[in-house]
């Protein structure tokens, strides 16, 4: 069987893949600090003003300047994308087909540049970010297949029992229009090019904006559709400030949907928006997660140990999929705690283009203040730090914003346990049994993954008990962390999503979708 990269498989690739890269970050280091546009009806737009991002491995270090996009910019886009909207829809879907299928091809050409882009933008470490880059690939072709596979969603229904008459019914989905996709900061290739490749295949158009602290891989995303041969206005890109440019886009009339993946705060207020008057329009929103994980007295801890530490700690905790809370049984507890520090300590961090770093920096300065401040209120409210605490500023790391991953005991009354940090802070608390552990886990109001590890006869009573929409039973590749488009679906429940279906999922392009019943009488 030939190497498949997914999130469950990246732990050992062959050698070929990381001399390919090796060449990538070279190639991407020499265009470095080059100015990125728009791409707005077709064409490649400057703007008024731009703004700088660097590499926060080492922030002295300039990756380019962008565009800010403004709210007029906002309208051109929007404008472009709904005089584009009546041919792509009526665009055959064997055409629609191929040029997402060219799009796969051209991002997987260029799979080790945007994962090369990806380690400098966000810090992740190359197989997260190899990861990533050919998740978004994989997005366009999983689409591309269902949307065949479920023949466009147009089916024939009986025919009404009429004596005399000849009474025909169809039920067809039909696209809305200008679909507007808002990308986050930790994915940011992957998370536009998901709805990205949902909306472009049911035949809406498409106005994506990047997160402005991750803006650079967007724009080469942007250039792989540009370069398929989309027809101008299909696709376009703006990056720039949420609070203005963002809101300008979801207080549009012109917009028709959108799909947000982000907090809950800011998602909640898109949805509240997007029901205002005139009319609903849909909003397909991921709004994070306190993940939680259960390790009962009969778990197998070494398992338990490397899915843990993997899910709390891969990437910097920067998932919204990330581990956040341990609940385990106090008999084992200790055990497990001495596992974890044990492998925590043994974590190569650093510069993330390089082979030998598992852990690179966190992404942004306010995520950097924003660990030393969720540190020193663990220590203040009754929390014991087992493992990490720090902010790493001596040697090369002063010069990037690294942090040691924190593993830290702490009472139910601590505040921590409700606030989604969104960093490598992980709490742990002892409990005395398996249901006791599952009312905590169940005790947020977010809902997007869980993990579990126990016998194989307690997986029932975890899967039928847990309030989370993704699910992972003894998994040593990552405890709350790993869906990959055609094997695992992944949605949240309660407050983590928006519709209650899931990326990758059956049920997913329907909401891109709207249903019309047609009966024709002869």
């Amino acid at each position: 069987m030939s190497f498949k990269l997914t999130y469950a498989t990246m732990f050992e690739p062959p050698a070929a893949l990381h001399a390919s890269f090796d060449a990538a970050v070279e190639r991407v280091r020499a265009q470095l600090g080059g100015r990125y546009l728009l791409h707005i009806g077709g064409q490649d737009r400057a703007a008024q003003h731009y703004f700088t991002k660097t590499n926060p491995a080492n922030t002295q270090e300039v990756l380019g300047e962008f565009a800010a996009a403004t709210p007029a910019d906002a309208s051109e886009a929007l404008k472009a994308a709904t005089a584009a909207w009546p041919a792509w829809r009526a665009t055959p879907v064997s055409e629609r087909a191929r040029l997402m299928r060219r799009v796969a091809e051209l991002i997987e050409e260029r799979v080790y540049d945007l994962a090369a882009a990806l380690c400098l933008e966000v810090g992740k470490n190359r197989m997260e970010a190899l990861g990533e880059a050919q998740e978004s690939a994989d997005f366009f072709t999983v689409y591309t297949q269902e949307f065949e596979r479920q023949g466009a969603y147009d089916r024939t229904l009986p025919d009404d029992p009429l004596a005399g008459w000849a009474s025909h019914n169809r039920s067809v989905l039909k696209p809305y229009g200008p679909w507007v996709v808002i990308a986050p900061f930790n994915f940011p290739l992957a998370l536009t090019a998901g709805p990205t490749a949902a909306a472009l295949i049911t035949g809406n158009t498409v106005v994506a904006k990047a997160a402005s602290a991750t803006p650079w891989a967007v724009r080469l995303f942007a250039d792989c559709l540009r370069d398929a041969g989309l027809p101008p206005g299909v696709f376009n890109f703006l990056s720039g400030p949420g609070g203005t440019t963002g809101a300008a886009l979801i207080g549009s009339p012109l917009t028709a949907g959108v799909t947000f993946t982000g907090s809950h705060e800011v998602g909640m207020g898109i949805l509240r928006t997007l029901q205002s008057p005139p009319y609903p329009r849909p909003c397909i929103a991921e709004m994070g997660g306190k993940n939680a994980c259960i390790v009962t007295e009969r778990a197998d801890l070494g398992r338990a140990a490397l899915g843990i530490v993997r899910s709390a700690f891969g990437m910097g905790g920067q998932k919204c999929s990330a581990l956040s809370r341990l609940y385990v049984h106090e008999k084992v507890a200790d055990a497990l705690a001495a596992q974890l520090t044990e492998q925590m300590a043994a974590l190569r961090i650093g510069e993330p283009t390089r082979r030998e770093h598992w852990l690179g920096p966190v992404t942004t300065a306010s995520g950097y203040e924003g660990y030393q401040r969720y540190v020193a209120q663990l220590r203040s409210h009754g929390a014991r730090i087992v493992s990490g605490g720090e902010a790493l500023r001596e040697g090369p790391l002063a010069a990037g914003y690294y942090v040691r991953p924190t593993l830290a005991e702490a009472p139910l009354t601590h505040p921590l346990w409700q606030e989604e940090m969104f960093l490598p802070i992980l709490m742990l608390h002892r409990v005395d049994s398996r249901e006791a552990a599952m009312h905590l886990a169940n005790s947020t109001p977010l809902g997007l993954t869980a993990g579990f590890y126990g016998s194989a006869d307690e997986v029932e009573w975890f899967n039928g008990h847990i309030q989370a929409g993704t699910t992972y039973a003894n998994r040593p590749q990552g405890a709350t962390t790993g869906a990959w488009p055609g094997y695992q679906a992944f949605g949240g429940w309660k407050g983590s999503g928006s519709t209650g279906k899931a990326i990758g999922s059956f049920y997913y392009l329907p909401q891109y979708l709207r249903e019309q019943s047609q009966t024709v009488v002869e």
